[in-house]
C-alpha cells in the first residue's frame, strides 16, 4: 500500500496487488481468443454456405448449358442434313446436265465425223480429177513445144527472106526502128509533160486551197474593233467643270501628264479622250475614271493617279504578252519581247486587234506547217512575232517589218523568226520557208470575213465603186454588191445579149476589178441572164 500526494485537498490511497493484475490480463486474453474462435467459426460457416450456394448455381448453369448445347447440336444436325440434301439435289442436277451436254457433244461429234467422211470422199474425187487434168496439160504442153519449135523455124525463115528483100541485117533494121520510135516518143513525151504539168498545177492549187481552208476552220478567232477615241462617263455636268479646273489648269495638267487630248463638249454625261497612242489613251481613260470616282481633281492628284495607272497598265501589258505566248504554246521569250507583244493588245490595224491577229496567224502558220511536214512550234513562234514591230513603229523610224526584225535580232531570236518578221510582206527575197508560211497565215487572217471592218462612208463608197464599174459594160441592166463587197450580182438584158456575151461580160468585169481596185481576198462576179414569156388566158 502506498500513500500518494494530496490532490484537490484529498489524499489518494493506492493498493498494488500483482496477482490481481495477472488475473485480469489472463481474463482479457481468454476473451480475445474466444472472440477470435467464434469469428473464425462464423466465417467458416458462412464460407460453407456460400460454397454450397455457388455449387447449386454452377450445377444449374451446367444443366442449362448442357440443354442449350444439345439443342444447338440438334439444330446443327438438322441444318447439316438439309445442306446435304440440297448438295445432293444440286449434284444430281449437275450430273443430269453433264449427261445431257455429253449426249449433245457425242451427237455433234457423230455429225462432224459424217461431214469429214463426205469431205474425204469429195477430196478423193477432186484428186482423181486433178490427175486427169495434169495428164491432159502434159499432153498439151508437149503439143505447144512442138508448135513453138516449128514457129521458131518459120520465123527464122521469114527473117532471112526479109533480110534478103530489104538488104539490111536484123541489127540494122532494129536500130532504124528504134530511132523512129525514139523520135515519136520524144514528141509524145513533150505533150505528156505539158498535160501532167497542167494537171499537177491544178492538183497543187486544190490541195493548197484545202489545206488553207482546213487550217482556218480549225481555228476561229474573235476580233476587237477600236477607234482613236475613248469615252468616260461622268455622273453630272458639274464634274466637267471640275475636270477643267480654275482657268483650265486641271485639264492642262491632265493632258500634259497623259499626252492625250481631252474633249469636253455639250454631250451630256460623256467626256472624250482622244489620242493616236492606244496605250496612252487607255492610261488616260482609266486615270480620268479614277479621278472622277475619287472626287479630288487637282494637278498633284492628277500626276499621282496617272503614275499609278501607268504602272498598272504596264503590268497589264506584260500579262497580255504572257497570255498570248501561253495560248500558242511559245516559251522562252525575253521580257522585253513579251512587253512589246502585250502592247499590241492596244493597237489596231484596219479596226483589227493586232495581238489577236498575231495569235491567229500563229495558229494558222503552225497548222499549215504541220500539214507540210515542217516544225509547227517554230512556225507558231514566227507567226506570233511577225507584227511585233507595230508596237513601236510610231516611236522609231522605218516600217514595222524592219523595226520588228531589229528588235528580235537584238534579243537573240533565231534567223527564221527574224526573217519572218522582216519579209512577211514579200518586200525581200524569201530565204526560209517559214516566212512564206507566215505570209500565208497573215493574208488569211487579214482577208477572212469579219476580220477587218471599215467605216460606213468607206463601205458605201466601195459598194458604189463596184456597182459603177459593172454598169459601164454594154448590156448590163443592174448590178448589186453583196456579202460586204465580196460578191457582185449582175443582171444583163436578155434581149441585147446572148449566153456567150454574158460569159464575156462576166470575165471582163472580173478583169476590171483586178486592174482598177485594191482589195483583200477575192470578189466573186455572177452574171444572170433570164428570158421570160408571159401570156394571159382570157
Amino acid at each position: 500500500m502506498q500513500l500518494l500526494a494530496p490532490r484537490g485537498g484529498f489524499r489518494v490511497l493506492a493498493i498494488e496487488d500483482p496477482f490481481m493484475d495477472q488475473t485480469l490480463l489472463l481474463a482479457c486474453l481468454v476473451s480475445v481468443l474466444v472472440g477470435l474462435g467464434l469469428a473464425i467459426a462464423f466465417f467458416k460457416l458462412s464460407e460453407k454456405k456460400q460454397q454450397e450456394r455457388l455449387k447449386d448455381e454452377s450445377d444449374r448453369l451446367l444443366e442449362t448449358a448442357r440443354l442449350q448445347a444439345e439443342n444447338e447440336r440438334n439444330q446443327l444436325v438438322l441444318e447439316a442434313k438439309e445442306s446435304a440434301l440440297a448438295l445432293k439435289a444440286g449434284a444430281e442436277e449437275e450430273i443430269a446436265g453433264s449427261r445431257k451436254s455429253q449426249t449433245q457433244r457425242e451427237q455433234k461429234l457423230d455429225r462432224r465425223e459424217e461431214q469429214l467422211q463426205h469431205q474425204e470422199d469429195s477430196l478423193l474425187k477432186q484428186q482423181r480429177g486433178l490427175e486427169t487434168t495434169q495428164n491432159r496439160l502434159a499432153t498439151q504442153n508437149q503439143k505447144l513445144a512442138d508448135l513453138r519449135s516449128r514457129l521458131e523455124k518459120t520465123l527464122q525463115q521469114q527473117v532471112e527472106i526479109l533480110e534478103r528483100a530489104s538488104g539490111m541485117s536484123k541489127d540494122e533494121a532494129s536500130q532504124q526502128l528504134m530511132q523512129a520510135l525514139e523520135s515519136e516518143l520524144e514528141s509524145q513525151r513533150g505533150a505528156m509533160l505539158l498535160h501532167h504539168k497542167r494537171r499537177l498545177s491544178e492538183v497543187v492549187k486544190e490541195q493548197g486551197r484545202e489545206m488553207l481552208l482546213t487550217a482556218i476552220q480549225r481555228f476561229a478567232s474573235t476580233h476587237t474593233a477600236e477607234t482613236t477615241t475613248s469615252t468616260v462617263d461622268v455622273p453630272t455636268d458639274d464634274v466637267k467643270g471640275r475636270i477643267i479646273g480654275r482657268e483650265g489648269r486641271n485639264i492642262r495638267a491632265f493632258e500634259k501628264a497623259t499626252g492625250v487630248d481631252v474633249i469636253i463638249d455639250d454631250t451630256p454625261g460623256v467626256v472624250i479622250v482622244s489620242g493616236f497612242d492606244p496605250v496612252r489613251r487607255e492610261v488616260a481613260r482609266l486615270a480620268l475614271a479614277t479621278l472622277i470616282a475619287d472626287g479630288r481633281i487637282h494637278p498633284a492628284k492628277i500626276e499621282e493617279v496617272v503614275a499609278e495607272t501607268g504602272k498598272k497598265i504596264e503590268e497589264v501589258i506584260l500579262q497580255k504578252g504572257r497570255e498570248a505566248a501561253d495560248e500558242v504554246n511559245v516559251s522562252g521569250l525575253h521580257e522585253k519581247v513579251l512587253r512589246m507583244l502585250g502592247r499590241l493588245h492596244f493597237r489596231t490595224s484596219y479596226s483589227q486587234n493586232v495581238l489577236r491577229h498575231s495569235v491567229e496567224v500563229a495558229f494558222i502558220s503552225g497548222l499549215v506547217a504541220e500539214m507540210l511536214g515542217m516544225d509547227g512550234d517554230l512556225a507558231r513562234r514566227c507567226g506570233l512575232l511577225h507584227d511585233i514591230g507595230k508596237a513601236a513603229d510610231h516611236e522609231l523610224e522605218g516600217g514595222h517589218p524592219k523595226i520588228g526584225a531589229d528588235l528580235l535580232r537584238r534579243h537573240k531570236e533565231c534567223p527564221e523568226v527574224v526573217h519572218a518578221a522582216l519579209g512577211h510582206h514579200d518586200e525581200i527575197v524569201t530565204e526560209y520557208p517559214y516566212t512564206m508560211v507566215v505570209a500565208i497565215g497573215d493574208a488569211c487572217s487579214a482577208s477572212r470575213p469579219g476580220a477587218r471592218r471599215e467605216s460606213l462612208e468607206r463601205y458605201v463608197k466601195r459598194m458604189e465603186e463596184l456597182e459603177s464599174i459593172a454598169e459601164r459594160f454594154d448590156g448590163v441592166r443592174q448590178a448589186f454588191a453583196i456579202s460586204a463587197g465580196r460578191e457582185l450580182r449582175v443582171i444583163v438584158n436578155s434581149e441585147k445579149t446572148t449566153d456567150e456575151q454574158a460569159a464575156t461580160i462576166c470575165h471582163d468585169i472580173a478583169k476590171a476589178f483586178e486592174s482598177e481596185l485594191t482589195y483583200p481576198g477575192e470578189i466573186k462576179v455572177t452574171v444572170l441572164r433570164e428570158t421570160r414569156f408571159v401570156e394571159t388566158a382570157r
